[in-house]
């Protein structure tokens, strides 16, 4: 009997858990297509393209000093992590083969995600969960205006583009703190003709695919923070509960699609 009401209770938890996943990912899509409706209308107005601006400058601009200097730590990290297995077979000066490679495709995009995911998707739930505890969102739809349009298309255009931007910046800094690992703590074989060698080694996929990631990461990024924030309840423990997991689903998120992304680049060969 007691055996028979565990198992009961399990399949009742993981029927739950399952519902409650195909909600949250439903409840998501619902949004992604209201702010694809509402973008053309969004881009149009000089008062919304000027909130894209805004919101650009929040996540990017801001973010720029953080994003640069993980990012040369994650450099230095690589090549003193490489030098040694490398070395028994001569073959040290490939470190700036394989960081250019890592880099750009994948240690880029990725490491640059995480990082906003905690200094700008954090933020932008907390934000629009305060605005829906002090009922603006409510104050707005009574207006007549659509909150996805002056809230949302905004945040996700902004994260979006200023992804692609910071990454591009984070593959460089990944290099540069290899290359001043390579100079300052390495053979001087190692440092001279890394950048050609990085160069020789890397091809335009290699940029394009870390590019595509970004893209897609920010825009993951943003509409998982505005949804968490269109669905605070309970004042400020609410806020403080969607922050925590906006940030959470956002990281997982990241590697999930992180790795999709790498299946089908293998499997096509990009």
């Amino acid at each position: 009997m007691v055996d028979g009401v565990k198992k009961r209770n399990f399949v009742e938890a993981t029927g739950s858990a399952i519902l409650a996943g195909i909600s949250y990912i439903g409840g998501m899509a619902l949004l992604l297509v209201d702010t694809f409706k509402a973008t053309a209308e969004t881009l149009r107005r000089p008062s919304s393209r000027q909130a894209i601006v805004m919101q650009m400058y929040r996540v990017g601009v801001r973010s720029v000093g953080i994003v640069c200097l993980v990012q040369i730590f994650i450099g230095v990290i690589l090549t003193l992590q490489l030098a040694p297995p490398l070395k028994p077979w001569g073959q040290v000066d490939k470190v700036a083969n394989i960081i250019g490679v890592a880099g750009f495709r994948m240690l880029g995009p990725i490491l640059t995600a995480v990082v906003i995911s905690g200094f700008a998707g954090a933020s932008i739930a907390a934000e629009v969960g305060t605005m829906v505890v002090a009922e603006e969102i409510e104050a707005l739809r009574a207006s007549a205006l659509n909150p996805v349009r002056f809230l949302v298309v905004p945040r996700i255009l902004a994260t979006f583009l200023m992804m692609i931007l910071l990454t591009i910046i984070a593959d460089w800094m990944i290099a540069l703190g290899g290359y001043l690992t390579s100079l300052l703590a390495l053979q001087p074989k190692v440092s001279i003709g890394y950048w050609s060698r990085m160069h020789d080694q890397l091809r335009m996929r290699d940029v394009i695919s870390g590019l595509i990631m970004a893209g897609v990461f920010g825009g993951m990024i943003s509409l998982i923070a505005c949804y968490e924030g269109l669905r605070v309840r309970g004042g400020a423990e609410g806020v403080g509960r969607a922050t925590t997991m906006t940030v959470v689903y956002s990281i997982v998120g990241i590697i999930a699609a992180a790795c999709i992304f790498t299946m089908i680049f293998y499997v096509f060969g990009f």
